[in-house]
């Protein structure tokens, strides 16, 4: 197993979105907008939702990938770091799921 972690694909979306979008997928996407990005991190959520359903474990890998690249893309663009989401993990797991989704739904 590898070292890499989120945190150092967020370090290099962060770098990518700075170079020319000519040379960068990362800068294309930031350069075309939230709306451009969130498009294409629901695309690949339905394929990853396709590759479980059907059981492809390699495709799913796959698009997993996929899937949390294009996430943290979206979080750049929003200006929210994924030390926020992190945190709200933290957070969340401070209870049980049961209690947790109860306590959103009475708010």
């Amino acid at each position: 197993m590898t070292g890499f972690s989120l945190s150092d694909l967020e370090k290099i979306v962060d770098e990518r979105s700075k170079a020319s979008p000519d040379e960068s997928w990362t800068a294309k996407l930031v350069a075309a907008g939230q709306q451009k990005a969130a498009k294409k991190l629901g695309e690949e959520a339905i394929e990853a939702v396709m590759a479980a359903v059907a059981g492809d474990r390699a495709n799913l890998t796959y698009e997993a990938a996929d899937l949390l690249y294009h996430l943290l893309v979206v979080l750049k663009i929003a200006g929210i770091p994924l030390q926020d989401v992190m945190a709200e993990l933290e957070r969340r797991t401070a209870q049980s799921g049961v209690k947790e989704k109860a306590s959103r739904q009475s708010s």
